[in-house]
């Protein structure tokens, strides 16, 4: 007999579970507590459709290249259905600064760096379109998983054999052989195991950042700006992120991140027109925002709660359960500021794939499944924690009079402005080189590792600001305080606020 798995959540995660395992030929379930999709035009889908569980919906998203790449390998078929739906690719050559793109001769390597950019919700509309027409899956909508089926048998490892839940109103149980948790974020079913003692470990901190998006839409007969004749529609201020996300059908959204630490900066720009008068202070997004260029279609969406989050399903070489496997938010978080999220779910899920055929043997299977994900998942998030940290300790200097760098800092800093970035837009082969890491291609940190590119980025450095000087990219904004007295926000009430506050630690 096949075997049979159910799937918690038809989210990107659950989706990208359905896509790994439909050719393996199990029986496959995905159970999702939201309703089915009941239009297949974009624009009305994002206006109606309700996601109860994922409230980053309407969020910007992007899939980074290692995704694209899986489905393009996996279901060809669906890359196509994505790309008649308006779904954008944005190429390599994208990246690339005017100057580069003059001597810019291609790479077959360069194909694998194409990113696809849509919203979500005709992202994950065309997906599960797709998932419902595979034979061996069945998705089911208005089904509320409500708990695991769970037994500890006498080695202390729990055995998970289905799910209970409700579906029309009826209680409902159903079991497998294999239970796949996506059920993300906001997920219950893995803390139900940790509350029964399974053998979890956890380590969670903050992102230290919120992100508000909005969405626009092209007027009649504009499209994009020229990305050659404008600032880069991406920048950091430190005290606020941004960046452009094209989306399909004429769309695009806005992303702000905003560090926790700015009250003041947070609280206003949920007013949309805030958050517009933001966008015209910037000059990388003023050519997007102007009412000439397009027009708001959305309110300004917030998303808080953004941790970085890592659970260990093996602890000193014993799996904490049996036929049970987390992927997607459910096993690791990120900040979304790289929009590795979705291609996390992904990459989890093909090793799930690859584990699940390679042996039968249940414990076999959660040792594989775990040392799989590590290997290929955890260098990322150690880096992006590490990111996060940087960014949480600039935020504060920010609001710290008088404050003054250390040596050390300073030369990181120098090191990052005007060694690594001038190379990489200098330097097409080394821009080529560092986004296989950012894509997922290979270690985030094996780019810069290579004697070649140290030295590449080395050179740079020394040249110094002079010589570089037509490689910096433009100012892209004002400095904080000059943007709150313009936005008519306190711009001293964080400062005094963080005088009274402990530092972080070093």
């Amino acid at each position: 007999m096949r075997e049979q798995v159910i799937v918690i959540g038809a989210g990107i995660g659950g989706l990208c579970t359905a896509l790994m395992l439909a050719p393996s030929r199990r029986d496959i379930v995905v159970l999702e507590r939201d309703g089915p999709v009941e239009t297949s035009n974009p624009d009305e889908l994002f206006k109606t459709w309700k996601r109860i569980g994922v409230g980053h919906l309407r969020q910007s998203h992007a899939f980074l290249a290692r995704l694209r790449t899986i489905m393009k390998a996996e279901h060809p078929a669906l890359l196509d259905q994505l790309l008649e739906l308006g779904v954008r690719e944005l190429p390599f050559e994208n990246m690339l600064t005017e100057k580069q793109q003059a001597r810019y001769r291609p790479d077959p390597e360069d194909a694998e760096l194409t990113i696809l950019t849509s919203r979500r919700t005709t992202l994950e509309m065309a997906m599960r379109r797709y998932v419902e027409t595979l034979e061996n899956v069945t998705l089911r909508s208005g089904f509320l998983v409500r708990k695991l089926i769970t037994a500890k048998a006498k080695d202390g490892v729990f055995d998970v054999s289905g799910v209970e839940g409700e579906e029309n109103g009826a209680p409902v149980t159903l079991t497998a052989d294999i239970v796949v948790d996506t059920s993300g974020k906001g997920g219950f079913t893995i803390e139900q195991l940790m509350e029964e003692g399974a053998g979890i470990r956890e380590e969670s901190e903050s992102a230290g950042i919120l992100y508000f998006t909005r969405h626009y839409r092209f007027l009649p007969g504009k499209s994009e700006p020229d990305r050659n004749a404008n600032p880069p529609p991406t920048g950091d201020l430190g005290f606020l992120k941004f960046g452009v996300f094209p989306g399909d059908n004429g769309n695009f959204s806005i992303t702000i991140a905003i560090p926790e630490i700015e009250m003041e900066m947070r609280k206003s720009i949920l007013d949309p027109e805030i958050f517009h008068q933001i966008t015209l202070m910037l000059p990388g997004l003023r050519p997007w925002t102007t009412s000439e260029q397009s027009e708001s279609t959305s309110k300004v969406f917030g998303m808080g709660d953004l941790v970085s989050r890592w659970r260990d399903m093996v602890v000193d070489g014993k799996p904490a359960a049996r036929g049970y496997f987390p992927l997607g938010d459910t096993l690791v978080r990120t900040n979304p500021l790289y929009g590795r999220g979705c291609s996390f779910a992904a990459v989890a899920a093909q090793a799930l794939r690859q584990t699940l055929d390679e042996t039968a043997d249940p414990a076999s299977r959660a040792l594989a499944f775990h040392e799989r994900v590590k290997a290929e998942l955890h260098p990322f998030y150690i880096v992006q924690r590490r990111q996060d940290r940087t960014a949480m300790k600039r935020a504060r200097e920010t609001l710290t009079p008088g404050h003054k760098q250390s040596f050390k800092s300073k030369m990181m800093e120098s090191f990052v402005e005007d060694g690594v970035k001038i190379a990489l837009r200098s330097d097409t082969r080394l821009l080529r080189e560092a986004m296989r890491g950012f894509h997922m291609l290979e270690h985030p940190e094996k780019w810069l590792g290579k004697p070649k590119n140290l030295a590449g980025v080395l050179y740079y450095w020394a040249r110094g600001k002079r010589l570089n000087a037509a490689a910096y990219a433009p100012k892209p904004g004002p400095e904080r305080i000059e943007m709150m007295k313009a936005l008519k926000l306190n711009y001293e009430a964080d400062m005094e606020r963080v005088a009274t506050e402990r530092p972080l630690a070093a």
